[in-house]
């Protein structure tokens, strides 16, 4: 039986990314009052994206977001962990510019996810609750995009060099008509062999308890990835300081933090 590290929240945003709220001090305080012992920020990095509005970090944002992670870290440091870290959005257009992105900085913790689908020359998000995502991607057919999901998803994983999955069976969460077919199932299986051999580690994401009664991925997919020994990593993926650690329907769901 796995354990999932409740002291640690691997996951979390703030106002930087342009689409949560609270400082970064704000999450660190939330992560001291929860009794935490270690904190990651995963700020956006997307590269190449032509979309209508911008909810990731620029190279100015992610210097800021260093320099004050830095001040938290001294501040902070004999109370908890601060790791900074980056959320990479896979974009398989631009591969080689996100891996030069990444080699310039020293990461506490990189994860990988992809958002960005490219239909035209526009892209839409896979993961948003906004109608002009929902209805431009469902016209192409959700069996087909949650197929393009999972073979980027694999991409990526064989492309990043990172730590960590991001909510990996997000896609399309909000739209009416998400389902997975077998054949979504086998992609998945192709990413938890490709995430065992090298190494990385399954996010379970506790958004998904508030949003739809288990984690993402579910259930049956993060029991497949501990039959595969794949190391699971817990992350509330907050976007407001008062859900940092909010895993109590994460530990209901796991029993009390094992799967």
């Amino acid at each position: 039986m796995n354990k999932i590290d409740l002291k640690i929240d691997g996951h979390v945003h703030t106002s930087m990314c342009h689409h949560a709220s609270g400082s970064m001090e704000d999450y660190v305080l939330a992560a001291i009052d929860r009794g935490l012992e270690r904190l990651f920020f995963l700020e956006h990095l997307e590269v190449g994206i032509n979309y209508f509005e911008c909810t990731w970090l620029s190279r100015q944002d992610f210097d800021n977001y260093f320099q004050e992670g830095l001040r938290l870290r001294e501040k902070y440091g004999d109370r908890l962990f601060v790791g900074l870290g980056v959320e990479v959005g896979y974009n398989p257009e631009r591969s080689q510019e996100i891996l030069e992105r990444l080699a310039e900085r020293t990461w506490d913790r990189v994860a990988v996810s992809y958002h960005f689908m490219r239909v035209g020359d526009q892209h839409y998000n896979l993961v948003s609750r906004k109608s002009h995502n929902l209805e431009a991607l469902g016209r192409l057919g959700v069996a087909k995009v949650v197929a393009a999901y999972f073979d980027t998803v694999l991409e990526a994983v064989q492309t990043v060099p990172a730590e960590v999955v991001c909510h990996l069976d997000a896609v399309l969460r909000y739209h009416p008509d998400i389902h997975f077919e077998q054949s979504h199932y086998r992609q998945i299986e192709l990413i938890l062999a490709a995430m065992a051999e090298r190494g990385m580690a399954l996010e379970v994401n506790a958004s998904g308890c508030r949003m739809r009664g288990e984690p993402f991925p579910a259930r049956d997919i993060v029991r497949e990835a501990v039959l595969r020994k794949i190391p699971l990593a817990a992350g509330s993926d907050a976007h407001r300081p008062e859900d940092v650690g909010r895993f109590e329907l994460l530990a209901e769901t796991f029993g009390e933090g094992s799967v």
